[in-house]
């Protein structure tokens, strides 16, 4: 399970240091692609194959079902890590999150997401400030 929050810099050639914690359940391949909020997701390779068989099952006639497996396939890409543990992030996938130079590393159980730093401080502080109300909506279904 992946799971902190870690930052990091890109270098000059787009490349991103993940955390060693991590790279071991990433040694059976990972994909990256765009994720929700503007942030990048990085799935192991097996828990990609899972989300991957839930989305095409999804009803291709429903546009909303259409569009959200196009955002999540479309863009998708294999990644490699490098000899120091980087992983390159491929320039339509950093014009989407808009991460350039500082970033934000975060484990999320069976993902792993990447952040423009300041995006990140921003969402942060919006969802800790809300957390009462969401965890009464959570509540309601039973969290």
């Amino acid at each position: 399970m992946f799971l902190g929050e870690y930052k990091h810099n890109l270098d000059t050639k787009g490349r991103i240091a993940i955390p060693a914690k991590f790279r071991g359940q990433l040694d059976g391949g990972a994909i990256l692609t765009r994720g929700l909020d503007h942030c990048l997701f990085l799935f192991p390779k097996n828990e990609w194959d899972e989300l991957v068989k839930k989305l095409v099952a999804l009803p291709l006639a429903q546009a909303d079902s259409r569009a959200f497996v196009r955002l999540m396939l479309s863009g998708a890409s294999d990644v490699a890590f490098d000899g120091q543990g980087r992983v390159l992030i491929p320039d339509h996938l950093r014009a989407y999150a808009r991460v350039s130079k500082a970033a934000v590393v975060t484990g999320l159980y069976n993902r792993i997401e990447i952040w423009d730093e300041a995006q990140w401080q921003s969402y942060k502080t919006k969802t800790e400030s809300a957390s009462d109300e969401i965890a009464e909506k959570l509540g309601q279904l039973g969290i």
